[in-house]
């Protein structure tokens, strides 16, 4: 058994890159470390699917498995889709986790490896940022996220969670910094590091990770169970911080309102729990939280996370496990366990999601836009009082890593390519 410790390492700046991610699938039978690997084509794009038809024609994983309710899964495609075209913005990056654009419209993106970059507006230059964080950067494991200050325009200051090593094993972490900028070239100062996942663990799975500020000004931050079945369990445990959607004030406290403040034996930065691996995050048009999570073989699922609910897992779960071994208790429901708003059986391979509130493509007003690293590309989640009503699917051949909507009102996608070690920024926007 790994052993399991809550003493963290003291946080060094690491400028270079450090060795590339393993590739390899793991030997359990989980999610490798580049995220969902099966036996299966990726979805085929819209074109392929008449509307009014789910986009989704593979077999499911799990047959035998009902949804709770009408429209949980496998939505209709609308009758009325835009004609999406893209192109590529910047080429050649290292491998990219996230992008967040910056009030002038450059794009500040870190690098699975470590490294913090700025990419000019036309992708044309780009321009390291040194001082962040050391990194663990092997699986899963890397510099994740990245947001900005509510008040970034005057203070300057910038979120990462990454993978952070720790004395015995690692773990999710988020630290703070102010981006400065002069002759000299762009680096991070003040760096300190504000909220660390608790307990660490010796692998290189599941570390969630998104940064999303409410409008209240609180950080969420979402974190995996770290996947092995010795640490899913965790993810019911109060007193953990495996498996769980956290919400912290700016300097890493729990946040005002907190559901568990207070409760002994309970973290006090948990905002929800029952979590497996969530990748994805975005605040909708009423500021209010929605995640999608990883779920096992046939089980990614949408949320919206509310305070001091239990999503379930590993007690129940849609989908199979990559083992094929049982999970939890073999169920898909049970009393006083959300269930998912919505879910994917064979997955999609969440990560990077944002809500589309814009006029550039009216056809996706309103709904969510969440990268697909199986599906190579672009899930559009149609929503209509707070379920989905049709799913459509943007191919882009492509591992989609991140998901924004620039300052001129397009959709950029991050790719990423794994064996290559390289990504690319691409610009979507509707034809004509």
């Amino acid at each position: 058994m790994r052993a399991i410790t809550c003493t963290a390492a003291l946080v060094a700046l690491l400028a270079a890159s450090v060795a590339p991610p393993a590739l390899a699938q793991q030997s359990t039978g989980d999610t490798s470390p580049i995220d969902h690997v099966e036996g299966q084509p990726p979805a085929t794009g819209a074109e392929a699917t008449p509307a009014g038809r789910p986009v989704e024609t593979r077999a499911a994983n799990a047959p035998d498995q009902k949804p709770a309710f009408a429209g949980q899964t496998r939505a209709p495609q609308p009758a009325k889709m835009p004609d999406i075209t893209h192109k590529a913005v910047a080429v050649g990056l290292p491998q990219l986790w996230a992008m967040e654009f910056l009030p002038d419209g450059r794009m500040l993106v870190t690098a699975k490896k470590g490294t913090l970059h700025l990419v000019a507006k036309d992708g044309a230059s780009v321009m390291a940022v040194s001082g962040p964080p050391k990194v663990v950067s092997s699986g899963q494991a890397g510099l994740l996220d990245v947001a900005l200050a509510p008040d970034f325009a005057q203070s300057k200051r910038i979120y990462l969670s990454y993978s952070e090593p720790r004395e015995k094993g690692n773990g999710t972490s988020v630290a703070t910094a102010v981006l400065t900028e002069d002759k000299q070239g762009a680096r991070l100062e003040d760096l300190k590091v504000i909220f660390r996942q608790m307990p660490g663990y010796d692998n290189t799975k599941h570390y969630g990770s998104r940064l999303v500020f409410d409008r209240d000004g609180a950080l969420y931050v979402t974190v995996g169970e770290r996947s092995d079945a010795e640490t899913r369990v965790f993810a019911q445990d109060l007193d953990s911080g495996f498996g769980k959607v956290f919400r912290i004030t700016p300097e890493g406290k729990a946040a005002e309102g907190n559901p568990f403040a207070g409760r002994d034996k309970a973290q006090a930065e948990i905002w929800s729990y029952g979590h497996r691996n969530l990748q994805s995050a975005a605040l909708d048009g009423q500021g209010r939280l929605w995640t999608v999570e990883h779920g096992p073989r046939g089980g990614d699922e949408l949320n919206r996370p509310e305070a001091g609910k239990n999503y379930g897992w590993p007690v129940i779960t849609y989908g199979l496990d990559y083992s094929g071994k049982p999970i939890g208790e073999g169920i898909t429901a049970k009393e006083g366990l959300e269930q998912p708003v919505y879910y994917w059986d064979p997955v999609v391979g969440p990560s990077g999601m944002v809500f589309y509130d814009g006029d550039r493509i009216p056809e996706w007003k309103g709904a969510f836009l969440i990268g697909g690293l199986v599906s190579t590309g672009l899930v559009v989640l149609h929503m209509d009082a707070d379920k989905v009503s049709h799913e459509e699917r943007v191919p882009l051949e492509a591992r989609i890593r991140d998901v924004q909507v620039g300052p001129d009102g397009a959709v950029y996608a991050v790719t990423e390519d794994p064996d290559a070690g390289t990504s690319s920024i691409l610009r979507l926007d509707k034809a004509g």
